[in-house]
């Protein structure tokens, strides 16, 4: 057993362990380009390129039986989320904030 090289035991050798750099590439010229971009101006032109964020419209609630259905959803959205992390006192929070401008005092608590 002590006559068999490492490699064959799955060692790497020290060849093999040294990390293997990419060459540097080199610079062929030297002077500065005629215009110089600041990283302002890069920064910039990415933000004016972008997409404007896609926002879903405003809800318009128009009778009590939309307002009850709207109630109800949000009401299951705050109690899965308290299910999922129930230790996180800003869910709590935010739902008896709701409930507040909702006007429904007693479900605030």
């Amino acid at each position: 057993m002590d006559s068999e090289d490492p490699s064959s035991l799955g060692f790497l050798t020290k060849e093999e362990a040294e990390a293997k750099l990419p060459r540097p590439t080199r610079v062929k010229t030297k002077t500065p380009a005629p215009i110089q971009i600041t990283a302002e101006q890069i920064l910039r032109e990415a933000r004016e390129r972008q997409q404007a964020e896609i926002r879903s419209p405003k809800q318009m609630i128009t009778d009590s039986a939309e307002l009850s259905d709207y109630r109800l959803r949000k009401r299951k959205k705050f109690e899965y989320l308290i299910r999922r992390v129930r230790w996180k006192m800003s869910v709590w929070i935010k739902y008896a904030q709701w409930e507040e401008s909702q006007k429904d005092f007693n479900r605030a608590r």
